[in-house]
Formats: C-alpha cells, structure tokens, sequence
C-alpha cells in the first residue's frame, strides 16, 4: 500500500521503518531539515530494546532507581528495567535511519497543511500539536508545561531526584557529564513554581526550553488516517514521558494495519484502562505522600513503564 506518515520522531519513523520492511510505499514527511526532538528528557526504560536493534552507543547513562522527596517523608521507588538516559534526538535519528535503510522515503522541510493526497493510509506521527489531528477536526487533548535546562556539573549517580508539585513534579536527572533539572506542571503555574524550585535550590539558568505534554487518548474518526504517539495523548499522566507508550500504540497498529477502525478499536481497549489506574495510582500516592505519609512504604519496585504488576 501507499502510505503517508505526517511526523518522524521516534514514532513516524518506527512506523516508517516497520511498514516499509513489509512492502509497502512509505513517504514520511518532516516539517524541520534536522530529524529529532530536542526537549526531552530522554528517559527511557530498557524496553526500547524491546523494538529496536539495541545499540549501547544510544545511552549516556543508567538510573535504576527515584528518590520522591514528599514533604515529610523521601520513598525510594527501583524501577525493574533500569532507565537509560538517551539524547531523544539521537534515538529519533537513529530510527529514521533504520527506516530509510528499508525503504521509506522522508521528505525534509515539509510542513503538512492538508491531509496527504494520493495515499491509501495516512499516519498522524506529528507530536502534542498535530496539524493531522486537526485537520481532523478532533478534539484536543489536555496539556502540561515542560520546562528543562542542563548544567555542566558531572554526576554518576544511579538515581533521579524528583519533588511533587501541584499536578506534576519537578526534577534532578544526572546525565553523566551534566545534570537535566526540570518541571512538568500546569500550563499556567510551571513556570513560577519553577521559579520557585530554583531559587529555593540555589539554581541559576540561562537557557531554558519548554515543551508542551498531551494526556488524554484521543482516536481518529476516519478509516483511512490514523493517529499515534503523541498526537494521539499517549503519555504516561505520572512522568509525561511517552515512547514506550507510543511504540507500544505503533505495534498495535502495526498488527491490525491497514484496518484503521479495529487499531483505534484496540488502542482504546488496551490504554483506557491504563490510563485511568494509573491516575488513581497517582493521585493516591500523592494525597498519602503530602498527608499521610507513614503509610507509604520507604522502598518500593516499581513498573516504570506501567506502575502495574
């Protein structure tokens, strides 16, 4: 089949890669000349192995385990997949080279304004602010504020540092040669509570960058254009992050391709329920954290992934 994908971060060129090894006709197209998303984290569990070719050379650093600071009490949560710490871009570009190597073709520079034409199947991989989800006339989802900046202070640590805030939580990643601080809060309150966060810790910055977070799964209403990955709300509502998420979403539609309904059929039977439990999970240990905190164990294993046995 011909098939358009709007979008090559990670998702749109998973996708890219994936369809074209099967045969199909992909064209993959890109609004930026440089493949990568620049504003994340790059915190990512080791079940990206799990979809591509594991190449260590990806991975800056290792965290096996978050230190949430609650008011008046810290609990340790170990992941059971370690956290690689990558460079987003990189892992982005690292994918769409599997992609081209297939077969897919991606046009750079190229804005999408109005649904491909000339194709069986259209794939919305086109981030938080999809042009694809609406030229769809969908809804959109809810939106958090990322904010981020580096200092050049070496740390090795094997964890992450984390501070609840009202609706998020801000951060201390130690990325090896430098350490990422950063919030994910309500649009209209992340960046004074960072403020704050800075201040209180003796924090000073000169270049900031900021991403917006969807939450909230919305699917499309056609049969011939799909959405994944973050244009479809597909990010974890107790971290923001999203490529496990996304990737997982992309096999799903991978495994039912070129039937768009039954894909959005499944993706609502597999996330719904996720997402709603893991915001009570999340909601609950923030009450119990900020209230009554002796009944929060001071270690546990976690899912970083899922939060889910």
């Amino acid at each position: 089949m011909k098939i358009a994908i709007v979008g090559c971060g990670i998702t749109g060129a998973y996708l890219g890669w994936k369809l074209a090894v099967a045969g199909n006709d992909v064209t993959i197209f890109e609004k930026r000349q440089i493949i990568g998303k620049e504003v994340c984290s790059g915190l990512i569990s080791e079940r990206i192995w799990d979809f591509i070719p594991k190449d260590e050379n990806l991975v800056q650093h290792k965290i096996d385990s978050t230190k949430m600071h609650l008011p008046r009490k810290t609990v340790t949560l170990r992941f059971r997949q370690p956290l690689l710490v990558m460079s987003h871009a990189a892992l982005d570009r690292h994918v769409a080279r599997l992609a081209e190597k297939a077969g897919a073709k991606i046009v750079r520079n190229k804005m999408v304004v109005s649904l491909p034409e000339g194709f069986d199947r259209v794939i919305g991989a086109d981030g938080a602010l999809s042009e694809t989800r609406k030229l769809l006339c969908l809804k959109e989802p809810s939106f958090r504020q990322g904010l981020q900046f580096f200092s050049k202070e070496k740390n090795t640590d094997g964890f992450v540092d984390t501070w609840p805030v009202k609706n998020g939580f801000a951060w201390k990643i130690p990325r090896g040669e430098e350490v990422e601080y950063g919030i994910l809060a309500d649009l209209k309150t992340a960046r004074a509570k960072f403020n704050e966060f800075c201040t209180k810790n003796g924090l000073k910055f000169s270049d900031l960058q900021a991403a917006l977070i969807p939450q909230g799964l919305v699917v499309s209403n056609r049969k011939d254009v799909a959405l994944c990955g973050d244009s479809a709300g597909l990010t974890k509502p107790w971290s923001g992050g999203g490529v496990i998420w996304s990737l997982t979403a992309a096999d799903i539609l991978l495994k039912n391709f070129p039937d768009f309904e039954k894909y959005g059929s499944e993706l609502k039977k597999f996330f719904k329920p996720v997402i709603r439990k893991t915001k009570l999970i999340t909601k609950a240990g923030y009450f119990l954290g900020n209230h009554l905190p002796w009944i929060l164990p001071g270690t546990r294993e976690v899912d970083s992934d899922w939060l889910l046995p």
